[in-house]
Parts: C-alpha cells; structure tokens; sequence
C-alpha cells in the first residue's frame, strides 16, 4: 500500500507546468493608448512657435531700421550747412585749374539736408560730366561733412578748334584723351598748339590725332622746345611749325621716323638757307631729298 502512494507522488511532481519568461518591469513597459497614433500637442505646436518668432524678430529688426532711417534723415546734427557759394562742410581736394563752383554747384540741393541722404553715386556721376574732372570720389564725413577728391585732366596742347562762319579759330585746351577743355581764367600753361581738330569730330577721332601730335613730340623730345605748332588735319602727314637759327619753318614729317626726319633737316639747313633763303616750307617725307614747299627741291 505504502509503495502505491509513493509512485502516485512521483507522477503528479513530474507533470508540473511549464514557466513562463520573466516579463519586465511596469515601468519600463510602453504604455498602449491613443498616444501611439499621433504626437503630442507640444510635437505639433512647436513649428508654429518658431515660425511665429521669426516673424516677430523680423517686424522688430525691420521697426528698428526704421527708427534709425528716420533719425540718420532728420536730425539736425547731420545737415550738411552752407551754399555754393559758401561751404564750410563741403570738402574739395585735388582742383587747379577747374572750377571750384561749378563743382560745388553739383551739391547744391543736398545743402540743408541730412548728408545721409546724399546720393554718393549720383554727384560722382555729376562729378564726372565737368570737363575738367578725370576722376571724383564723394565720401561722407559723420557727423555733418562731406568731402570731395578730384583728380583733374592734364592738358597737353592748346586746340585750334574752328569755327563756323568765321575766319577765327576757338581756342581750347585739350587733354591726351581728345577732350576740350575750358581754359581757365589766369592760368600759365605752357603747351603746344595744335591745328586740325574740331567740335564736330568723333571722340575716337579727335583722341587718335591728339595721340599722333604726342608722339611726335616724346619722339622728338631733345628738340620740342622749338616747336610751337602741331597740324594733325592729316594723321598720316603730321606738320610742325619749328624754329631754327631765328627763322620759323613748317615740316611735313609723314606718320613715322620724325627723330631722323628732323636731324636730317637740321643737318642740312645751313645749306640749305643759303640755296634757298626765302623758303619756309619742307618736305622731309622722302629719305633721299628734302623738298621746299615753297621754292625748288634741294638734294640730300
């Protein structure tokens, strides 16, 4: 009997069931509900906030410039005081021979306003459109002055220009750019004269003989001192008017070799003043001869 009842205990321990795996803390456990299908309200807000703060930084930035426009434009501590003819705040640099009131005039509607409303690139332009000016530059100078640097044109010869109708010629100055300058009241310029230019003529034109006439003189240097007169109507027979010996001549130098041309003639002139003592006019174009102009040819 007593060894049934052991077999019985051994059956029923051995039919015990199974474990089932450990299963993690509540607090680590995902909750499950409606918040797994969509963010949180705070999720969703926050591209609204950020955007909303742009906006509000951006209307402050913009209310700030704003305010300072105004105050750079009207307050008193800024205007530019004076008048064309009297500017004690308008700096002018770099004039000698052009005028200081044709300059100053650029300014005039810019007296008695804020120099922070000064359109710099508009009075350069202005600036630029004097006959005398090459270069400008307008700069403003905190709290209330404004300066100007100009760099004129230099002139290089007196220009002949002519004149319909009349038998005078205008008498300009005029730089190696070709452009006519106004001469200016008592000044001593000591600068060639120059025929065969005109008003009319295109500036590329009027530039290219201006540039013709120079070379003849930086070719011609040691003896430019003699030469008073440049003719450039024909940039491919360019005339001087030169003195020699206490006489005045006109020479037809041709469009190169003027050094040559010239010390050959001056080599020969005592020769030639004595064969032909009334003539005035050469021709030095050809290398085997000079030809007078105004008398019979005279060999080299």
């Amino acid at each position: 009997m007593a060894r049934r009842q052991t077999a019985q205990l051994d059956l029923e321990l051995a039919e015990d069931p199974p474990m089932e795996p450990p299963q993690p803390p509540a607090s680590l456990r995902r909750p499950r509900g409606k918040s797994d299908a969509r963010p949180r309200w705070r999720d969703r807000a926050r591209p609204w906030l950020l955007a909303g703060l742009a906006v509000l930084l951006a209307l402050s930035a913009i209310a700030a410039v704003y305010r300072l426009d105004q105050f750079l434009a009207g307050n008193a501590r800024f205007i530019l005081s004076g008048s064309p003819d009297a500017h004690p705040n308008l700096s002018i640099r770099g004039l000698e021979h052009a005028s200081v009131a044709r300059v100053a005039g650029v300014f005039a509607q810019d007296f008695g306003r804020s120099v922070y409303l000064l359109p710099l690139a508009e009075r350069r332009r202005a600036l630029l459109g004097i006959d005398w000016v090459r270069e400008a530059a307008v700069s403003r100078r905190w709290p209330n002055r404004v300066e100007v640097r100009i760099t004129e044109r230099v002139p290089v010869a007196f220009a002949m220009l002519p004149q319909a109708g009349v038998a005078y010629y205008e008498v300009a100055l005029i730089d190696e750019d070709g452009v006519i300058l106004e001469p200016p009241p008592r000044a001593s310029i000591a600068v060639p004269v120059l025929y065969g230019l005109s008003r009319e003529q295109p500036a590329a034109g009027r530039r290219n003989r201006v540039r013709e006439a120079l070379d003849v003189i930086r070719e011609v240097e040691a003896y430019s001192g003699q030469i008073s007169e440049i003719n450039a109507a024909d940039p491919e027979n360019l005339g001087i008017t030169y003195s020699v010996q206490g006489r005045v001549v006109r020479l037809m130098l041709g469009n190169q070799r003027y050094l040559p041309r010239l010390q050959n003639f001056l080599g020969h002139y005592a020769e030639i003043s004595r064969r032909l003592p009334g003539a005035r006019a050469f021709d030095l174009r050809l290398d085997d001869r000079i030809t007078a102009l105004d008398g019979a040819p005279h060999a080299k």
